[in-house]
């Protein structure tokens, strides 16, 4: 079948352009398929989102580490370029400095990406909210609304599905405007100087606290004016990866010292001598620099609140906020029980999903579920099946966590399935872990912590170029 007579079929329906939907229409529209990408904004907007750009990131500019050699999130985005991915070129063509990580200024960002899907020949974008199952002549779907899925189209899921979504909180961290900040009292520095892409190794601001500022600032936290919950998000639970910086401080009056202001790897320019006692950074937002976010602090606080908190912190007296810190409840299915390794739920096979509302947990890996989703369903429009990603990849790691394909059964309950973002921990243990040096000596201590994560992430790449070899020429050559 030629791809003119292909694109002549019914097309492939996406339901909700952000950055999964996003990848996924390009992948099924760069295969040769006619794809209609449905976004509900401007027309109907959400809690958390303030554009009707595609791909609008609305939490963290970061898409993390981007070292592919000893990261898993690293590891995914060289994955994710080997596919062709359009988030990953999108990020790659609007990044800015962050030491090691790869952040994007997120208007550029999602202008790259909405530019590309609006000028593809074989994608139409329809601006109109889906309240409800698709039609049943829809015959390929794919929905990627997220974890902000609106009420209607979620209620009819749940009711399809007979099983009770998970949820869980996800809260935004503030942003500043880069020239408020007291640059006589902060500095720039990346944590042990890493250059990272596009980057100098002095990408993010610091700003140092003593002692007494640090327990000041932990009580205020904690004594701080919350967001209240609405009676039916009493019980929702947080996800660990994006916890609020006030919840964190609740579990401990060290913890913020051991996550988001943990001080080592930075010297205070104005005092080298004396070692902060916590160090609270910034990283670049935009790409003009006019605006950074403050790392790590997600939070609940109420307006006034963060603005008075917030000026506490040494360097941040004065500061001007573009936006502050919010929460929104994020929603997500009982993937393992309710999708096959396709994508597919089980119950409707025509329904794929993607993204985070599958239950994985941060950007990169919602979109590389998108990617997935429309590989899939590109060759299934073609009568083919194609075998998911090897285990041993990221991508197939990633898969097998949201499908069950790690676990002796597929009926996990909500409790043994929440969100996660990819980790070596996914991946199958090496046959013969790393012993020894190149030069033979033995590997000690975190040196072989170090060369473990560089030898899954060989096998990683070695085992996606042979499955794109052995799996993607037959949609090449459709």
């Amino acid at each position: 079948m030629t791809i003119g007579s292909q694109s002549a079929t019914s097309p492939i329906h996406i339901i909700g352009a952000g950055l999964a939907g996003s990848e996924a229409a390009w992948q099924a529209a760069s295969a040769g398929h006619r794809v209609v990408l449905h976004e509900m904004r401007p027309t109907r907007m959400t809690d958390a989102h303030r554009t009707d750009g595609l791909a609008e990131l609305v939490c963290s500019n970061s898409f993390r580490s981007d070292d592919a050699q000893n990261n898993a999130v690293g590891l995914l985005h060289a994955e994710m370029r080997r596919l062709g991915s359009l988030i990953m070129r999108a990020a790659d063509a609007n990044q800015v400095p962050a030491g090691g990580a790869l952040a994007v200024d997120r208007d550029g960002f999602s202008a790259a990406v909405t530019r590309a899907l609006e000028t593809h020949p074989l994608i139409e974008i329809s601006r109109a909210e889906i309240a409800g199952l698709p039609p049943p002549d829809w015959d390929h779907v794919i929905v990627a609304t997220g974890p902000l899925t609106s009420a209607p189209l979620a209620d009819a899921i749940r009711s399809l599905t007979d099983e009770s979504a998970l949820a869980f909180f996800d809260a935004i961290a503030p942003i500043v405007h880069r020239d408020s900040i007291d640059m006589s009292v902060a500095w720039f520095q990346s944590r042990y100087d890493k250059v990272g892409p596009g980057g100098t190794g002095a990408d993010y601001i610091n700003c140092p606290l003593t002692r007494e500022q640090y327990d000041a600032f932990v009580d205020a936290l904690i004594a701080g004016d919350k967001t209240d919950f609405k009676e039916w998000e009493a019980n929702t639970p947080y996800f660990d990866g994006c916890l609020p910086i006030e919840v964190m401080a609740e579990r401990g009056r060290e913890t913020l010292r051991h996550g988001p202001m943990k001080p080592v790897g930075l010297t205070d320019p104005n005092n080298p001598t004396v070692k902060p006692y916590a160090i609270i950074q910034l990283r670049q937002d935009n790409k003009l620099g006019t605006l950074y976010n403050i790392v790590g602090f997600q939070t609940k606080l109420k307006h006034g609140e963060q603005t008075r908190i917030f000026r506490t912190i040494p360097g941040l007296t004065q500061a001007e906020f573009a936006r502050l810190g919010g929460l929104h409840r994020n929603t997500f299915l009982n993937s393992p029980k309710l999708l096959d390794d396709q994508l597919r739920l089980k119950a409707q096979p025509r329904l794929r999903f993607a993204g985070q509302m599958t239950g994985c947990e941060g950007y990169v890996e919602s979109a590389s579920i998108g990617l997935l989703a429309g590989l899939f369903a590109a060759a299934q429009l073609r009568n083919e099946v194609i075998a998911p990603p090897p285990p041993t990849t990221a991508l197939g790691a990633l898969l097998g966590h949201i499908t069950g394909g790690h676990l002796e059964t597929i009926d996990a309950g909500p409790r043994s399935f929440q969100p996660m973002n990819i980790n070596f921990g996914l991946f199958p243990p090496l046959a013969a872990p790393p012993t020894r040096k190149p030069d033979g000596s033995r590997l000690r201590g975190n040196e072989k912590t170090v060369a473990k994560k560089q030898a899954l992430s060989a096998r990683a790449l070695s085992d996606l170029d042979r499955w794109i070899a052995d799996t993607l020429p037959t949609l090449a050559a459709a």
